[in-house]
């Protein structure tokens, strides 16, 4: 049975990490120690909850509006940005879907894109976000968002059953969501991934 989500459990997160995984975080001086330091998901989602801020400016960078602009800045680097851990969802699924291959590839790190209904955020039209999955014992975990950084959701069975739980976390409705192995979007075709219609 999967753990439902609610306002609160950006709390519980950060209060529920694993003392051992958070160790293991905090003890990686350097991106290179940490590849070999890291073995699961756990260690990574405890750096990230210690160590990521969210960069609200940069996240206008990516809007709708401004993508119909100009081009958008590089999605970080995972060394750079574990330097200097600050961005948005783009920056935060990256470095967890590429780091947890290389330290655990049998956990099948994705990226997962959620489509929101749009909200309009100074003059900017934002509707896209990202996060990373991996799965365990034929089960889906959720992690490295950007909205509770340190936070695992799971297990689910379908990615189906986190984003109806997500909506209702954040509190907005989803137009469609992908499961992806790299973070260029797909065309709007796969209505199969479209949530149903309540």
């Amino acid at each position: 049975m999967h753990r439902r989500l609610t306002p609160w459990l950006p709390l519980v997160a950060a209060c529920g990490t694993m003392p051992a995984a958070a160790d293991a975080a905090a003890t990686a001086p350097s991106y290179t120690q940490a590849l070999q330091d890291w073995r699961k998901p756990e260690e990574l989602s405890a750096w990230a909850g210690q160590r990521f801020s969210y960069d609200a400016a940069r996240a206008l960078q990516f809007s709708a509006t401004q993508r119909s602009v100009s081009t958008p800045p590089a999605i970080a680097d995972p060394a750079a940005f574990f330097e200097a851990p600050v961005g948005v969802c783009l920056d935060l699924s990256r470095f967890a879907v590429e780091t947890l291959r290389q330290i655990d590839p049998q956990a099948e790190a994705r990226y997962l894109m959620i489509e929101f209904e749009p909200v309009m955020l100074s003059g900017h039209t934002l509707r896209l976000h990202w996060i990373a999955s991996f799965r365990r014992d034929g089960q889906i975990f959720f992690f490295a968002d950007s909205e509770r950084p340190g936070h695992i959701a799971g297990p689910y069975a379908t990615a189906r059953a986190f984003i109806d739980d997500y909506a209702a976390y954040r509190g907005r409705p989803v137009v469609r969501f992908l499961e992806l192995d790299s973070l260029q979007r797909q065309p709007r075709t796969l209505a199969s991934q479209r949530p149903e219609a309540r």
